[in-house]
This record gives C-alpha cells, structure tokens and sequence, in this order.
C-alpha cells in the first residue's frame, strides 16, 4: 500500500516537472529583430545568449531567446508592428537636416532652394513640437566682421519665415557662424555657392 502510494506520487511530481519544463521551452524571454534604416545603410547587431553568437546583418533577421538557448528566424514588418508597434509609435520623430542656398552677399534664397522651402516646412510641421536650429553660414569672400553678420541675417530670414507659416518663435535658435565651417574648404576671398547656405537641424 505504502509503495503504491509513493509510486503515484511519484508519478504525479515527474508530470508536473515535465509539465513545467514544456512550459518553459514554449516560452521565449525575448526577441531581437533587426529593422532596415530609413537611408537604406548596411547595419548589423551580435546577440548573445550563454555561449551562442547570432549576428543579425539583413533586415527582419531576428532571435528569439529561448530557455535552452537562442533561436534564428526571419521575421517580417505584420510581426513587428504587432509586437512593437505601440512602442514604435510612441518614440519622438528622428532628427532632420535641411540646407537651403543664398545668393551671393545677401540673405535671399537663390531660386532653387526658395522652390524647396515649402517641402522643408512640410517636413518640419511632421514634428509635434519641433525643436529647431537654423545656423547661417557664408562663403569667405569679405572680413569676418561683415560675414558674421551675413551668416547671421540669413539664419534670421529662414527663422522668420518658419514663424509666418506657423511654428512658435521660442522653438526655433537662429545662428551664425560666417564663414568658419565652410562646406566646401576654400582659400580666403573665393565665392563658393556651395558655402552660402543655411543649415536647419529638427530635433
């Protein structure tokens, strides 16, 4: 009587291990997947899990970590968007650069970047409350004197007409830096289009 008893509960205690060892074999502690960048650049992670090494160097490669070690898959964006997708919602927009180009000694637009100047607005009106910096540069023909000022009257006229179209004045820094951070590295005196320019970085 006494062995049968034993033996039953011996029984019943190897199920609910077995039990409870299936459960957690069913049970994965994580998942990595690797998702493409938005400019198309070659990226990769290691994910390491005890002893094993999974590199994830394609888009939608991904692991999940298992109780007995990491396992390789290929997911797909339905995946992502099911189990991050309300995280991937809430993270801020990733910052934006924008140059815009001026004519020669003033701080009008040339032609070209004035055409544009409404995709940059449309871009930056994407944020929910942009923080913004638009910092005014010049080629190295005149004084620094006079191209700091230029640098810094072109900052003002893009900061300007980002307020006439909307986004509030205390979001937005405007300055210059006249000709010290040349684009284009030229010798005193050479009138680069290329250096005349406003950069606005969104943050």
């Amino acid at each position: 009587m006494t062995i049968s008893v034993f033996a039953r509960l011996g029984a019943r205690l190897f199920a609910t291990a077995l039990a409870i060892w299936l459960a957690g074999c069913a049970y994965n502690t994580g998942t990595v997947i690797m998702l493409p960048e938005k400019d198309g650049r070659d990226t990769a992670v290691e994910v390491r899990q005890r002893d094993q090494t999974i590199v994830l160097d394609k888009p939608y490669t991904a692991t999940r970590e298992w109780p007995l070690g990491a396992q390789a898959y290929t997911s797909d964006p339905k995946e992502v968007q099911a189990r991050f997708g309300a995280a991937l919602a809430a993270q801020p927009r990733r910052p934006a650069s924008f140059t815009l180009y001026f004519s020669e000694g003033q701080d009008a637009l040339t032609a070209e970047s004035a055409a544009v100047f409404e995709t940059v607005f449309a871009e930056i009106a994407k944020y929910p409350v942009p923080d913004v910096v638009v910092v005014g540069h010049t080629d190295k023909v005149g004084t620094d004197q006079v191209n700091d000022a230029l640098a810094l009257r072109r900052a003002g006229t893009v900061r300007a007409s980002l307020i006439a179209r909307g986004v509030a004045p205390e979001n937005i820094v405007a300055v210059g830096r006249g000709k010290r951070d040349p684009l284009v590295p030229t010798a005193d005196g050479v009138a680069e289009p290329r250096n005349r320019r406003v950069e606005i970085v969104v943050r």
